[in-house]
């Protein structure tokens, strides 16, 4: 028996925290460091394995590696650029312990903009063929929209053109900065610009100029929800089930929105069909002690206003507006673990400075 043992060898422990992910990556660095050295067969002697031990700590994890330097193997991890799960590449690094001959980062890095040259179904995205400009709306003057200009761009390879400029922006602008500084972009061709061209190679510079005014702006921006009432908004839906809000509506009139640029929502379906929609007495209990725990870990005080909350067609939806994305990610995940085993749960965090999402719970 012993002998079966040491031949098929001991299975590995699932992993289950940070902790045990690197003790594991701990058996493995001095092969993985080799096969990436000698260029060997990186998909099937490290990629997988890798793959599948991220995959026990939490889907959503991607990776890419290269030598750093000539002893040094660099290993970069990603959320391709889902702000979801941007906080948690960030502290599976963090807590990386010191591997001699390992460098490991969180997010793609920024790169020199003069450095990158990408081919795509057959267009070519560089210095030479982008440029931008920015477009202001005098309603909603702290969004930062730009406008991407190509001169191959047409309605037939829109979709090309637009996945070529977005792998260009992450790129020159890196994984963290592009979902963090740009509210929307644009991507058109030369002669449909609407104002006078800016060499692409400027935009760092002006989405830096830009952030540092609207940190400065807002940086002192507070409020208190337990101030305010919250507004019950019923309605009925085409179907004939009751749609019920709690909205807090004072809050959606405040004019320092943009403070808090962060929209978090978290969904619970249930099932309804037994109560036009609503959810039954224990579904309800159930519901309003998740809401109690997300407002004790999500306080106002630290950037995490609660807008309220909608029930209606079998699904209860709660709306904060935040600072920061980190800790909404991290909260909103754990009420997902924890309710799995009951309902189906997500949760989706979008920038939207000023709150556009709401418009539909503003009064007359």
């Amino acid at each position: 028996m012993n002998f079966l043992k040491r031949f098929f060898g001991k299975k590995d422990r699932p992993v289950k925290n940070y902790t045990d992910f690197w003790n594991w990556f701990l058996t493995r660095e001095k092969f993985f460091f080799a096969t990436v050295k000698k260029k060997g067969n990186i998909e099937k002697d490290f990629f997988n394995d890798l793959a599948a031990k991220l995959a026990e700590l939490k889907e959503g994890y991607f990776f890419l590696t290269g030598m750093f330097d000539d002893d040094t193997v660099e290993l970069v991890f990603t959320a391709d650029s889902n702000l979801n799960n941007i906080v948690f590449v960030e502290e599976l690094v963090s807590s990386a312990p010191g591997i001699a001959g390992w460098k490991f980062t969180a997010l793609k890095a920024a790169l020199n903009v003069n450095d990158i040259g990408i081919s795509m179904g057959g267009y070519k995205f560089s210095a030479e063929t982008l440029s931008f400009y920015s477009e202001i709306d005098d309603s909603y003057p702290d969004e930062i929209n730009i406008t991407v200009c190509h001169p191959d761009f047409t309605e037939e390879n829109k979709s090309v053109i637009s996945n070529g400029v977005f792998i260009f922006l992450e790129h020159i602008l890196g994984e963290l900065d592009f979902v963090n500084n740009i509210d929307e972009v644009h991507v058109t061709s030369h002669n449909l610009a609407k104002q006078e061209l800016i060499p692409i190679t400027k935009l760092q510079g002006f989405l830096s100029w830009r952030q540092r005014e609207f940190v400065e702006k807002y940086e002192d921006a507070t409020y208190d929800t337990e101030v305010n009432d919250r507004a019950i908004l019923e309605a009925k839906l085409e179907n004939g089930n009751a749609l019920i809000a709690t909205i807090n509506t004072e809050l959606l009139r405040w004019d320092r929105k943009a403070s808090h640029p962060w929209v978090a929502v978290l969904v619970i379906k249930y099932d309804g069909s037994k109560g036009n929609g609503m959810p039954d007495s224990t579904d309800y209990e159930l519901f309003n002690q998740v809401e109690e725990k997300i407002l004790a870990a999500l306080p106002d005080h630290e950037g995490y206003l609660n807008i309220g909350r909608q029930t209606a067609d079998g699904i209860r939806e709660i709306y904060f507006a935040c600072r920061d994305f980190r800790k909404p990610s991290k909260i909103f995940y754990q009420v997902q673990q924890e309710l799995a085993s009951r309902y189906d749960v997500s949760y989706e965090i979008y920038q939207d400075k000023y709150w556009r999402s709401f418009e539909r719970f503003h009064k007359e």
